[in-house]
């Protein structure tokens, strides 16, 4: 049986490349095109919310005391209590609030980018692949199908996979300092984690949940690999200061 051909499409948002990968029944029609240009819009949205770069992000204005908390949007709520509960899981590693300021970028992504799919899942009788930044999320709806091949980038050579993973529904999150450096802190301490990894990635159901943990798991340092032993997720894969 020959494989439904793909669609691609990518524009950059949020400061990161933005991809989809479409396969069947609408991947190259307007039906499609329309739910593409739905995903980036929410994926704007949150941009507008919650981007620490832009000085017009409501995020920004709170920042500056232009707006109160009770004048942001619903989402923000969503997005604080996202970043509350994995400060408990984490035993504090993990908190969107360091130094008297407020940083939600460690929940963002992912939950942004589940959201915006949501406009993908809703094409009938087409898969999608969409990865915002490297974090993906997945639909194949015959399990006969072939999967999602999801590569994982060698953090100590940009230019390899160190592994590949099939997906057919699901997600894939990886927090590391390959691209942008020493970024992540142990938020108990304010430092970088003692023993960190070279990266975390997390396999699983959900994306927002599988990013949170990921970057939690690269906070706690040594303790990453244990924590996430006991978050319920379908894989993860680390790669030490060493290697695979």
């Amino acid at each position: 049986m020959t494989a439904p051909p793909l669609v691609r499409h990518v524009e950059h948002v949020m400061g990161l490349p933005i991809s989809v990968a479409l396969r069947g029944r609408h991947a190259g029609d307007g039906r499609g095109r329309a739910a593409w240009a739905a995903t980036l819009a929410v994926l704007r949205d949150a941009d507008r919310v919650f981007s620490t770069y832009r000085a017009d992000s409501v995020l920004s204005r709170l920042g500056r005391g232009e707006l109160d908390l009770d004048q942001c949007p619903p989402e923000f709520f969503e997005v604080l209590a996202l970043g509350e509960a994995a400060r408990r899981d984490s035993g504090g590693a993990f908190d969107v609030r360091r130094g008297g300021l407020l940083d939600p970028s460690g929940v963002v992504k992912g939950w942004a980018a589940q959201r915006a799919a949501a406009h993908l899942a809703d094409l009938p009788d087409t898969d999608f692949c969409l990865s915002a930044g490297g974090d993906i999320t997945c639909r194949t709806l015959d399990p006969t199908a072939a999967p999602w091949r999801i590569g994982i980038e060698d953090p100590h050579d940009p230019s390899r996979l160190a592994a590949v993973v099939p997906v057919h529904t699901g997600a894939v999150a990886t927090s590391g300092t390959a691209r942008r450096g020493a970024h992540i802190v142990d938020a108990r301490t304010g430092r970088p984690p003692t023993a960190p990894a070279a990266s975390v990635t997390v396999v699983g159901a959900a994306l927002t949940s599988v990013d949170i943990d990921a970057t939690a798991a690269f906070a706690l340092g040594v303790d990453g690999g244990r924590w996430l032993a006991g978050r319920g997720h379908w894989a993860v894969f680390i790669v030490d200061a060493e290697g695979p």
